[in-house]
């Protein structure tokens, strides 16, 4: 059921790194953004895949990991992700891009689900040093990071408590904790029977 593959759909951040990814993989994941709904059909969105350590090195050095946890660097070596892939927005075909990579990421990520993977949405990147370390030509916006792999944490959605903090976080065991706001705050109106 979708809920499920949804609901499975966290924002992991440690991973068993030994567990490799091959690029067909990665293949069958970009096919899926392929697949997916385009603002006018226009299609901008270009990949750059990476299931290879040394250009995973590159790729994790120029990322920045979980906002909220103050104390946290990111992973670790040994749990960092097995692959990436990096969604870029191509301007001579569009100059903004929607959100046509978030469509795409969303398609990647539940599709890495599906098959017992998982991975982060990274937006925080340094776009110049990521630009450098894989030589991205200037015509190609650096819009998402995608860090995946095996998790090899738990991540557990519960409900936003009565002081409204909604900030992740993570237990003495080192469980990660998403607070999610109720279904009946988020709607503001209902119409219809």
């Amino acid at each position: 059921m979708l809920e499920d593959l949804v609901r499975k759909n966290r924002s992991y951040r440690r991973f068993h790194q030994d567990v490799a990814m091959d690029l067909e993989t990665l293949r069958e994941l970009v096919n899926l953004a392929r697949l997916s709904a385009s603002v006018a059909n226009r299609q901008p969105l270009k990949y750059i895949l990476s299931c290879d350590p040394d250009t995973n090195a590159r790729i994790f050095s120029h990322t920045r990991w979980a906002g909220y946890l103050k104390d946290w660097p990111g992973p670790a070596e040994g749990e960092r992700p097995a692959a990436y892939i990096v969604i870029l927005g191509d301007t001579e075909i569009r100059q903004s891009f929607g959100c046509d990579h978030g469509i795409a990421a969303q398609s990647i990520m539940l599709g890495a689900t599906e098959r017992g993977l998982g991975g982060c949405i990274i937006g925080a990147v340094d776009h110049d040093g990521l630009r450098r370390a894989l030589d991205i030509p200037d015509r190609y916006e650096i819009l998402l990071v995608l860090a995946l792999g095996k998790p090899k944490e738990r991540v557990i959605i519960e409900e936003v408590g009565p002081d409204g903090d909604i900030r992740y976080y993570r237990d003495a065991d080192g469980v990660h904790h998403v607070p999610k706001r109720s279904l009946d705050e988020l709607i503001l109106r209902e119409y219809g029977g």
